[in-house]
């Protein structure tokens, strides 16, 4: 302040001097600009003593210019932000950001969410949960969930609002809060210095009175002027001028309205905002040629189902509470080389083959297999579909059996060997007789241009999901090119990547469109491997790649569900459900289908070579259905507790117990209040394990006094919890509790 004065009467000291130096005939010209000076120099004062000196706000004109505060390592920020974020329209998802000035000086930090267009959607107060690390964060949404389906007519308003968000972090000087320190320590202690701080408190306030950015009201401006009065109000005491400016209302305002000095914004981190569902799924797959496939009593022979019969199959994922059905390959099945049973090399006259060795003189990837009916029954199972509420997700696997029309058509696709043969696909030592992989390296261009024809044609059929089989055995840059061009024109079409590979890999393809992934689930088992892959998949890395966790798949049976029978089938099914926002069932699980084919993890008699007669009526003895439609409606009435960035691991004391919890705060719900699952499973198929459960209250907004009443949302019984809860599970009677914090 005083070098601040001594600028000042320096000011006027040579104005004076100048005007003393002219004559008289320029004396009334130097009076005026003595006056303008000293105009100048009264307002910098005025300026400087309501409150500290306002941080300017500096421009930056480079990406790698600080403002007056700094902003930095801003997550999710992968690969420099080549990629961005991705998450699902109304899906909460935490921000994190490093903010902080020089000194002792405070600072704030506020997230602001533009929408593709630039528009401002929202604007969230963050909060500093690391002051020795200056780390800020905040939980955000991009636009509103909704539940409309992309073939309803309300969906085009959803479709609007998909693209590339912004969220920008501004960071900025807190003088208010800075102020407040220091005043409070003096006014406790008596510090002589004590009049002249709560004077540049109420100088403080009446700014902040002022402001244009805190967007205050007349109400808020007037309880601000008069908290000023009072503080400078020298007849009362200094702890009740310090009041005024502590009340509830003047910190509920320095929440909502703060005084915000110096204001710096980071670059925009840009998000990729995909349609209701992208993320929140629950995926049931079946083979249409064994839905309704009988046995005829006359023949002996197996009779197999068709797209008419598979009706059934989709009110059985309709009636277990799935979203998604998937269908595998639906195309003629080649002759050529076709498998046997149990994936034998030579088939039997009435092996159907597999449904991956793709194309026949009837066809390729654009016809419907005639055995299963024609395109027009295609359709009508998708519009039945649709009338469930079901979407259709079909398999797209690019590979072709040496019968499929492109051998003929364009032999350039494909891989000679020296003696002029096409090479069929092997991954030593397993080979594929079957199937002609394609070589992308002769026309990757017209590859692409076919492959996008094709998938046009199933998105006209309804189609809104393609699993694709093995993408990692295709370029990378060939998946990029294609979606890219197609959810150009269809931005609401998924792509479920089949990965099971390299990390790596996996991401890559994150990165390059695929909204899910096939994961490592389901060779993680033990409690570290399942809390390690649990905060993997809900964590940072949840923002570009969604894993969706299955328990099987046609491809992987495990020792564990082979081993721990119904128990376990139940045990793996929460923790899919459960551990991950997407999720899937392939049929058959109801029926605990666990006989594995030796030497293999997948299962004997596969369904992949054969057809499958099934008894339904089975599947209540076993209970499992009814644990998957359980599972279902607690997702579905609870979907607010579900993102990929919610999920914490909570200690237990038994290596067999393992409880998480997912908790959405209240301003995220839509409900105004706060959602929260709490999940503990017993992951031992065959004994009875207790355990306690360590919650810490504050982080899930519950009030240590009071403490949590919570319901099992299985059973529908209800417990008090604390911090430390005693559980007891046993595969006979409960194999986990899936309890909601009930809220008044």
């Amino acid at each position: 302040m005083a070098e601040e004065k001594k600028g000042a009467s320096a000011l006027t000291s040579s104005t004076k001097s100048a005007t003393t130096r002219r004559s008289t005939s320029g004396a009334q010209s130097a009076t005026r600009r003595k006056s303008t000076r000293s105009q100048k120099a009264t307002k910098q004062t005025a300026d400087f003593t309501h409150g500290e000196v306002p941080a300017p706000s500096i421009p930056v004109t480079d990406p790698a210019q600080f403002g007056r505060i700094a902003v930095m390592d801003i997550t999710p920020h992968e690969e420099f932000g080549r990629y961005p974020a991705r998450v699902e329209l109304g899906e909460p998802f935490k921000v994190t950001a490093q903010v902080f000035i020089e000194g002792r000086t405070k600072v704030g930090a506020t997230a602001v969410v533009r929408n593709h267009r630039g528009k401002e959607m929202q604007r969230l107060p963050m909060t500093c949960t690391n002051p020795g690390l200056d780390r800020w964060e905040v939980m955000l949404t991009c636009g509103e969930r909704s539940d409309v389906k992309p073939w309803e007519d309300d969906f085009a308003a959803v479709k609007r609002q998909l693209g590339e968000w912004t969220v920008t972090i501004e960071g900025w000087e807190d003088t208010y809060k800075s102020w407040l320190h220091d005043a409070d320590i003096k006014v406790k202690v008596g510090d002589s210095d004590t009049d002249n701080a709560l004077k540049s408190g109420a100088q403080l306030l009446a700014r902040w009175a002022k402001t244009t950015d805190s967007h205050l009201n007349a109400a808020q401006r007037k309880t601000l002027n008069d908290a000023a009065k009072t503080m400078d109000d020298e007849s009362l005491t200094p702890k009740e001028r310090l009041a005024a400016a502590t009340s509830d209302a003047i910190t509920e305002l320095h929440v909502t309205n703060p005084l915000r000095d110096g204001i710096s914004p980071s670059q925009p981190q840009r998000f990729l905002v995909q349609r209701p569902e992208s993320s929140f799924a629950a995926w049931y797959q079946f083979f249409p040629r064994s839905e309704g496939a009988y046995v005829d009593p006359t023949t002996g022979k197996i009779v197999q189902g068709t797209l008419k019969t598979s009706v059934t199959g989709l009110e059985r994922a309709k009636a277990e509470g799935f979203d998604i059905v998937y269908l595998p390959p639906i195309f003629p099945i080649g002759v050529t080389n076709r498998k046997g049973k149990n994936n034998t090399l030579v088939a039997g006259p009435d092996d159907p083959g597999s449904p991956f060795g793709i194309g026949s003189e009837l066809g390729g990837h654009d016809t419907v297999d005639p055995l299963l009916g024609t395109m027009d029954d295609f359709k009508a199972l998708v519009a039945k579909a649709h009338e469930l509420g079901l979407e259709i997700a079909l398999d797209f696997a690019l590979q072709c059996s040496p019968d499929h029309p492109w051998v003929k058509a364009h032999p350039e696709w494909f891989r000679h060997k020296p003696d002029g043969t096409i090479a069929f696909a092997e991954n030593p030592p397993k080979k594929y007789q079957d199937i002609y992989p394609i070589d992308f390296n002769a026309d990757m261009p017209g590859i692409e241009k076919e492959v996008e024809r094709i998938l046009e044609l199933w998105i006209a059929a309804g189609v809104t999901i393609f699993r694709v089989d093995n993408p990692h055995t295709k370029p990378v840059r060939f998946w990029q090119d294609v979606i890219a061009a197609v959810t150009k024109r269809h931005p609401e079409v998924l792509f479920l990547a089949e990965a099971f590979t390299r990390p790596g890999m996996m991401r890559a393809l994150s990165y390059v469109g695929f909204t899910q992934s096939h994961c490592y689930f389901p060779w993680r088992n033990t409690k570290e491997e399942l809390a390690e892959y649990f905060a993997e998949t809900n964590g940072d890395d949840g923002y570009y790649q969604h894993n969706t966790f299955w328990p099987t798949t046609p491809d992987i049976l495990t020792a564990y569900v082979r081993d721990n029978g119904i128990a376990g089938h139940c045990v793996r099914a929460v923790l899919a459900a459960m551990g991950s926002p997407s999720w899937g069932i392939y049929n058959g699980f109801e029926l605990v289908e666990n006989r594995q084919r030796p030497g293999f993890e997948e299962q004997i008699d596969n369904e992949k070579y054969e057809i499958k007669v099934r008894d339904w009526a089975d599947a209540n003895k076993y209970g499992i259905a009814a644990m998957l439609t359980s599972l279902n409606r607690i997702r579905r009435e609870h979907k607010a507790a579900f993102s990929y960035h919610n999920l914490t691991v909570l200690e237990t004391s038994d290596p067999s117990i393992l409880a998480f919890a997912r908790h959405t705060p209240a301003e995220l719900t839509g409900t105004g209040k706060p959602e929260t699952l709490i999940v503990v499973v017993n992951l031992d198929g065959h004994n009875a394990h207790q355990s306690t459960v360590h919650l810490e209250l504050p982080d899930f907004d519950i009030d240590p006094a009071k403490g949590a009443h919570v319901r099992d949302e299985l059973t529908g019984r209800e417990f008090d919890w604390s911090w430390d809860n005693f559980v007891s599970l046993a595969p006979w009677a409960d194999v986990a509790h899936i309890f909601t914090v009930v809220r008044d």
